[in-house]
């Protein structure tokens, strides 16, 4: 499900995990450029938005993001940290020209990000939830 990221921002290395509170993503603008996003919402957090930092992909097709005029992303990260079954955590590395599918989602003046999550589609994987990562 991508509990942690790893990427660069201002020529900085930046390391976060979703369980901080300040936890915010890279996401590519149309424009050019990458801006920070709160990665989210925890429960003590103010907002109308969902709780969690993720969004599961048959969720966004079922319409069940729909409230929150849902909008793709591309997460510029360097690598993520995926808890496995056992709860050890694993990172993967992203490789060029890879990035990880993000949701903007509004509501009213708050937005936040959160990680679009797949089902594995090995039977023997070792994660639950799996970020889903494309390339071009």
């Amino acid at each position: 499900m991508c509990g942690g990221v790893y990427f660069e921002h201002e020529e900085r290395d930046v390391r976060v995990y979703f369980p901080n509170p300040g936890a915010r993503l890279p996401v590519r603008r149309r424009k050019g450029g990458v801006g920070l996003l709160p990665w989210g919402r925890r429960p003590q957090q103010a907002g109308q938005l969902p709780l969690g930092g993720w969004a599961r992909l048959e969720a966004i097709y079922a319409g069940r993001w729909d409230r929150w005029f849902p909008v793709p992303v591309k997460l510029v990260l360097k690598s993520f940290m995926e808890p496995d079954i056992e709860g050890h955590a694993r990172w993967y590395d992203l490789t060029r020209g890879q990035w990880i599918q993000g949701l903007v989602a509004r509501e009213g003046s708050e937005r936040r990000v959160y990680v679009v999550v797949v089902e594995p589609e090995l039977a023997e994987a070792v994660h639950a939830r799996w970020p889903r990562i494309l390339s071009g």
